[in-house]
């Protein structure tokens, strides 16, 4: 039994509450449940509730047992004095308020229907599955499915704005400096994220502002910020990039001492930091008011547009500094930008109209319902499922679900799990 169950319970009043009476036999009658807390303090403020012939405004607590009270302390804690109904699942020991009266209690393991504990308990059931809802996940209704999941695909964009707004605080309000912070991290993917983040943030962005007339420069300073123009060599690019990166450390005062180092282990040749970073020089050597195109940008071809440029020629025969390749043009594919629209492009726009004051809701969806869904393994298995994932917006709020519900059993605040559990 968790005490989650008795919030959903008495939140959507799924209990009988025919001869409704307090453990002292005083007849209930809720008016109003109350509004459920999610932080701290009772569960639910603001009840209605008439007990015996007095009519009550106040809070509700709700507990497994009534000895919880006590357990919890909140005998002592002032938060809690205007607790006017206790609402447990058993009543092992009398509750008394500060001026040592009786605090009413209503027990709820008589009341609740079978249907819905069954439900219950079978959706809690300890056999090894992958998310608790496995074998009815396929009978949830499609149009609560796809509204609970484009609800998840916000919230997860909520999450991820808390770093952006940071970023944004720390940059002085400077929008296209924290847009180059978010891609530098993007185009690391997840095993140069942080390093590339790292980097990023070595250095103030008016610097790439200075030098983003050369896209030269741009690879000097991104190359030598990373650590990799620290070696010999006879190749008079690298010696090249050597010179300007000494010319522009020494201008601008940097220092790289605390970027992450780079990795190549394991990676595909295009997925190289050398090949990733100066597919950013690229960018930014091309685009220079790269952050207002992005908000005014509404279709994912105009963000394909964004992201077209190619390396220097240098990497046209290279993937790293020592030795040549088949010829071939490092422009970014549309699946990586694909990734950038997702991991950066919405995040952004979303973060801008919340900062605005502005609704982009509309914009968002049909920005990422027309990205590709993604492949990894969690998207695969919900659609072994229910085939559900048709695009990036349901598959990013799939991750959602399975990180923020499924892992953590939060099934009674999953729209799935609540369809399952009112399932007769």
């Amino acid at each position: 039994m968790q005490e989650d169950f008795l919030h959903y319970v008495w939140k959507f009043q799924k209990f009988s509450k025919t001869q409704l009476k307090t453990t002292s036999g005083e007849e209930i009658e809720i008016i109003s449940q109350g509004t459920h807390n999610l932080d701290s303090g009772p569960d639910f403020f603001n009840a209605k509730i008439k007990i015996g012939n007095h009519l009550w405004a106040g809070n509700v607590e709700i507990h497994i047992n009534s000895s919880d009270w006590y357990a919890h302390h909140h005998e002592t804690d002032p938060a809690y004095d205007a607790v006017i109904l206790h609402v447990v699942w058993q009543n092992d020991v009398e509750v008394y308020r500060k001026d040592n009266s009786a605090l009413p209690a209503l027990t709820l393991n008589d009341k609740i229907g079978n249907p819905i504990f069954k439900n219950y308990q079978n959706l809690f059931a300890k056999n090894k599955k992958w998310i608790n809802c496995e074998n009815h996940f396929a009978e949830t209704d499609d149009f609560l499915l796809h509204n609970w999941l484009e609800r998840l695909y916000f919230e997860r964009l909520e999450n991820k704005s808390n770093v952006v707004f940071q970023l944004l605080e720390k940059s002085k309000n400077d929008w296209e400096a924290v847009l180059f912070q978010l891609l530098a991290k993007n185009f690391g993917l997840k095993v140069n994220g942080d390093a590339f983040f790292s980097l990023a943030a070595s250095f103030d962005f008016s610097v790439v502002r200075k030098l983003w007339n050369r896209q030269q420069d741009l690879d000097a300073l991104f190359f030598g910020q990373a650590g990799l123009l620290d070696k010999e060599a006879e190749d008079s690019y690298y010696q090249s990039l050597q010179s300007d990166y000494s010319y522009i450390k020494t201008k601008f005062q940097l220092s790289n001492t605390e970027v992450v180092p780079v990795k190549f282990f394991r990676l595909r040749p295009v997925n190289f930091p050398t090949i990733r970073l100066a597919q950013l020089a690229a960018v930014y050597a091309n685009e220079h008011q790269l952050f207002s195109k992005i908000i005014e940008a509404k279709t994912k071809e105009e963000i394909y547009q964004l992201f077209s440029y190619a390396t220097t020629g240098f990497w046209d025969t290279h993937y790293h500094f020592k030795s040549i390749s088949p010829k071939r043009k490092k422009k970014l594919t549309p699946a990586f930008i694909d990734l950038i629209i997702i991991n950066t492009v919405a995040v952004i726009k979303f973060c801008y109209a919340q900062e605005q004051g502005k609704d982009k809701t509309d914009e968002i969806i049909h920005l990422l319902s027309s990205v590709s869904v993604e492949e990894n393994s969690i998207i695969q298995k919900f659609n072994g499922l229910k085939p559900i994932a048709e695009n990036a917006l349901q598959s990013q709020a799939l991750l959602q679900l399975k990180k923020n519900y499924c892992e953590n059993n939060r099934c009674l605040q999953c729209a799935v799990g609540n369809a399952f559990l009112q399932n007769n």
